[in-house]
């Protein structure tokens, strides 16, 4: 384990041992910052020597890998976990957005001065989220450590030759839906123009998706033939189908964001085929942790414990209400306590599992045994807002 350490100016030096901390702590020399990664502030003026430092990112759809290291030893370590279904919360923010501005009489229509998604570098809301969060995540072990240089890996994926490895030249322009005049005309063809639940030709073909178009695409792969009366019961979900295949969202970001990581990071670049050939030289098994140890030029360093970050909801959304006749009223703050916040209870640190009672009771949760209680929210004291990425 090791201490980080920041000057009276809150720029970052080297970390200490923990050790080092309490002395320091105990003659009043430094204060505590942040509890996970334990940081400290020194409270005297000291020489600012620092030790070349690089970190090595393994960047990822649903998983980040970070790791900084030194000639000696490595320094932080950390998996991240970034969060899900964003695609279906964006799916229902527009949803209500729409139903709230029909509500608005007065309002002039907005529609046609939305044209960021014309603008050069333009991303999808989902994919610039993770961006963001991959951006946000780096800064974060910048304010922690004196990061000298970052080292990135890229990787260009090929879903052409994910799906049939033996395609090559013109074979390329010749997909499966070539000579089809859309979508639709290509499922029916493939489905044999019958309904794929009972088995029927000659009636009405509906063309269903599988994944609600909320989360899901207009791909081949998420679409299937039925009858009317199958479609009705699907809709329902009395019938269920699965996916041919997974996808290739993971693919496709990584494809779309390498160059504009390393641009907004100011970093070096690596390959896949790189980072493989260290592994398997160092004898180490694979993972996020270990590509990112490889990605930083990691050889005999002596390694730090692995912090599990999960990226959290901030829960902080603006809720309006609009009432004919009334001026509209926005709620700001719903709660003071958010899931995964840390209060004080009895000298004991415990973690916020949910408010209820409309804020009158809070629900606590034990790291250790796990177990839950409820007491009345005057009872507790905050500790800490884990908002964001909660390090674990």
């Amino acid at each position: 384990m090791k201490v980080y350490v920041l000057n009276m100016r809150e720029k970052p030096l080297m970390p200490c041992s923990p050790r080092k901390a309490r002395v320091l702590l105990k003659e009043g020399k430094a204060k505590v910052v942040r509890r996970s990664p334990f940081t400290i502030q020194l409270l005297i003026a000291t020489g600012e020597t620092v030790q070349p430092i690089t970190l090595g990112i393994d960047p990822g759809y649903s998983n980040i890998g970070l790791s900084a290291v030194t000639e000696k030893l490595e320094v932080f370590s950390a998996e991240v976990e970034l969060r899900k279904g964003l695609v279906k919360l964006n799916s229902n923010r527009r949803m209500y957005r729409r139903i709230k501005r029909n509500r608005l009489w007065y309002r002039p229509p907005r529609f046609l001065n939305r044209i960021s998604c014309k603008k050069e570098g333009w991303l999808a809301p989902s994919i610039k989220h993770r961006f963001d969060s991959h951006i946000r995540i780096v800064n974060f072990v910048k304010s922690l450590l004196p990061i000298t240089k970052i080292i990135v890996e890229a990787n260009n994926f090929d879903i052409q030759k994910i799906k049939n490895p033996d395609i090559k030249g013109v074979e390329y322009q010749e997909g499966a839906m070539k000579d089809f005049y859309n979508v639709r005309e290509y499922v029916l063809y493939r489905d044999g123009y019958q309904c794929r639940s009972c088995r029927k030709r000659n009636t009405g073909l509906e063309v269903h998706h599988i994944e609600s178009r909320k989360i899901g695409s207009n791909s081949p792969e998420n679409l299937v033939t039925l009858c009317i009366i199958c479609h009705k019961k699907a809709t329902k979900e009395d019938i269920k189908f699965s996916k041919s295949s997974r996808g290739f969202k993971e693919a496709t970001f990584m494809s779309t964001v390498r160059w504009k990581l390393v641009e907004a990071l100011k970093a070096e670049v690596t390959y896949g085929y790189l980072t493989k050939l260290k592994r398997k030289e160092l004898k180490l098994f694979k993972s996020h942790i270990n590509d990112a140890f490889v990605i930083a030029e990691g050889m005999t360093q002596t390694r730090l414990n692995v912090y599990s970050v999960v990226q959290n909801r901030r829960n902080n959304r603006c809720l309006q209400k609009n009432r004919k006749g009334y001026k509209p009223s926005i709620r700001r703050q719903r709660y003071n306590f958010r899931p995964k916040d840390l209060v004080v209870l009895d000298t004991r640190i415990l973690k916020v599992a949910g408010v209820h009672g409309y804020g009158k009771y809070i629900r606590l949760k034990s790291s250790r045994t796990n177990k839950t209680t409820d007491k009345k929210i005057s009872y507790v004291n905050l500790l800490k807002y884990n908002r964001g990425f909660c390090f674990v």
